[in-house]
Parts: C-alpha cells; sequence; structure tokens
C-alpha cells in the first residue's frame, strides 16, 4: 500500500496546550477532514539538481549528437533499439524504446517553473494503481525517488497475472521527464541500467511558447525514419490522471527499426 512519507517540517510539535489548542488539534484530527489537511500540507519543491541528467536543450552544445530527433527531445539511439512513437488522438506524445526484452517509455510534461512534479505525480500513479487492485512500493533507486507496481493484466490465455513496471521521473526547468521501464529492465537490476542511461542522456526541448503545466510536450517524427509496418491498436483507457498510464495508455503508433 502507498503511503505519503511525511517531512520532518510536518511532524506535530509537542508541549503543553491550553484547550483551545485542544479543541483545534481535534479538529484537525477529524477524518473527514484528512483530504483537505493532507492538500494543505503538500510541500510544492523546486526541481532538484540534475548533475547526471536528463538534460534541458540549453545545456547540451549539440543534442543531435547520437541521439534521434524527435521535435521536443532528442532520445538516445543505441544500435539494435526499436522505436516506438505513441499518439494521443493527432499528436505524438510518447516515445517507446524497445531494447532486447526490456523497454522504457519517455513522455515530456510541461511543468511550473519553480516547483517540480514528480512527488506529486508519483502519488497520481500509486493512486491510480492501487484502484486497480496493483501493489505499488515507492523506494529510492539509481534515479533518485521511483515507483515500483505490480499492475493487474489478462494474460493471453485469459488468466489473470501481474506486469512488473517501473514508474521514474525527473524535473526540469519547466518541464517533467516521466520514464516507464518494462520487461526485464523492471525484473532484474543489470537489465535495467542500459534504460536508466538511456533516460538519463535524453533531452528535453520546451520551446518558449505558452503551455499550461502538465500539458504534454508534442513530438514529431524523425525526418529519415524507416518505418516498419505495425496494426495500429487502441487501447480502452479508464478515465484518470494522464500520468497514470502504462505502455497500454496511448495508442501504438509506426516503429522505427535498427536506429544506430
Amino acid at each position: 500500500m502507498f503511503g505519503r512519507r511525511r517531512n520532518k517540517s510536518e511532524e506535530p510539535e509537542t508541549g503543553a496546550a491550553d484547550a483551545t489548542d485542544g479543541q483545534d488539534a481535534a479538529r484537525q484530527s477529524d477524518p473527514a477532514d484528512g483530504v483537505t489537511d493532507a492538500a494543505a500540507a503538500r510541500v510544492k519543491l523546486p526541481p532538484a539538481p540534475r548533475p547526471d541528467g536528463p538534460w534541458d536543450v540549453s545545456e547540451v552544445t549539440d543534442p543531435g549528437n547520437s541521439r534521434v530527433n524527435l521535435g521536443g527531445m532528442y532520445v538516445p539511439g543505441v544500435e539494435g533499439m526499436e522505436l516506438r512513437v505513441e499518439v494521443a488522438g493527432d499528436a505524438i506524445v510518447a516515445a517507446t524504446l524497445v531494447i532486447r526484452d526490456s523497454a522504457v517509455q519517455l513522455q515530456a510534461f510541461a511543468a511550473p517553473k519553480r516547483e517540480g512534479l514528480w512527488e506529486e505525480v508519483r502519488e497520481e500513479i500509486a493512486t491510480g494503481i492501487t484502484k486497480q487492485g496493483g501493489v505499488i512500493d515507492e523506494v529510492e533507486g539509481p534515479l533518485g525517488w521511483e515507483l515500483r507496481a505490480q499492475v493487474p493484466v489478462q494474460l493471453p490465455d485469459g488468466t489473470n497475472g501481474v506486469q512488473v513496471v517501473r514508474f521514474i521521473g525527473v524535473d526540469g526547468p519547466r518541464w517533467f521527464l516521466r520514464g516507464v521501464i518494462s520487461g526485464q529492465g523492471a525484473v532484474q537490476p543489470e537489465a535495467g541500467v542500459l534504460l536508466e542511461q538511456i533516460f538519463q542522456d535524453t533531452v528535453v526541448v520546451r520551446g518558449e511558447s505558452p503551455m499550461a503545466p502538465r500539458d504534454p510536450i508534442v513530438l514529431k517524427l524523425p525526418e529519415d525514419a524507416q518505418m516498419v509496418p505495425d496494426g495500429v491498436q487502441q487501447e480502452t483507457v479508464e478515465e484518470g490522471s494522464r500520468f497514470a498510464g502504462g505502455l497500454d495508455k496511448l495508442q501504438r503508433g509506426p516503429e522505427i527499426s535498427e536506429v544506430r
């Protein structure tokens, strides 16, 4: 079960309290006020330093060097990988990089200038998955705080099973980059190292146009893309947080194979 960690600044003070303070404490402990108190206590933290990436386009001299230009982001090219773009409506909003039996989905969003989104987004993802009957564990991984989830799925033979997925995220200057690692990269730490490196070496292009916080940064197909025909399937998506989706929450688009 997922629960938010209390910051040290949120610990209740000890000491004598008069009758009025006691009444206030009683009101604050009323379960009916729990949601309001939790929202009021949320700390909006600024983006943390990113000494190892992912990068803003202003921080990289040549973002196109060894990376694939997708417009809103540059993703590292790895020999033998498949690059699948994901669409929502008519817009390309995510890219999935498949390497052998692992994959990482990358999606960038606009964010407030002085506030990070990842702490809040983790709570939203956890809430959405637990409502589906899944299990969430919040751990401090190689890229900072992440969620490791066991998501209920229906197997090809019609039986019920679980898919292990890792949700990683980093706040940048006016953007937020989310990664969803699946396959062996979500199960075996050594298999996830390359996907973590890809995430860290990604360059986000936020642009200067006004965008509302949480709006997806739209991507584009590479000019020299070599497409592999693939049937388009639209998954049924329940209403909820746009951050709570995994690899099955967007429409699968064209594939680009053997990116070097």
